[in-house]
Order: C-alpha cells, then structure tokens, then sequence
C-alpha cells in the first residue's frame, strides 16, 4: 500500500471518529425540554440566544406577555433578555427566583 492511500485512509477513519464522537456527545447533550424553548423562539431570538450560548448563557425560559414574548438566558447567577425581535439586554430589570 502507498504512502498516500495510508494518508487518506487514517484521515479517513479519523473523520469517522471525529463525527461519531460529535453525534455521541450531542445525544449526551440532548434535552427535550430546551429542545422545545428553543423552538418557540424567533429567528432573531435563536440567532442573538447563540451568541449568549458562546458566553456560557443557557435558554432557561420564555415569558409571555402582550408586548411579545422574551427569551431569558441564565450563566453563573446572572440573566440576560431577548426580545421577540432579537435585542439582547445583559443587564435587565427582572429578578428570577430559584
């Protein structure tokens, strides 16, 4: 067997386990009920919701209200918004209870 085909064939089966890993771990991560917060979010809510995710900030729940519904994101005690229209607030003026 050439060099070559040895090269591609070990790339090859790295990015096999590479990817079965990837699908391992997100299955671990997997949770129903984030999995359906996250679908009741806009398109600007999951797009500005992502970035907080980058920070450590987690979708703990919606709230509901005349004026639209507003996403709220925990990371290590502290909260952020969202909008229906994807504007995040870091420092809002809500208290959430444990």
């Amino acid at each position: 067997m050439s060099t070559r085909l040895k090269m591609f064939n070990y790339i090859e089966n790295f990015m096999l386990a590479v990817s079965s890993r990837e699908v391992l771990l997100e299955r671990r991560h997997y949770n129903a009920e984030k999995a359906a917060l996250w679908d009741r979010l806009s398109l600007a809510q999951k797009f500005a919701a992502n970035s907080l995710n980058q920070f450590g900030y987690d979708l703990a729940f919606i709230r509901n209200s005349n004026i639209g519904c507003t996403a709220i994101l925990l990371c290590d005690g502290e909260s952020a918004t969202i909008s229906s229209d994807g504007e995040i607030d870091t420092s809002p003026a809500i208290t959430v209870r444990n």
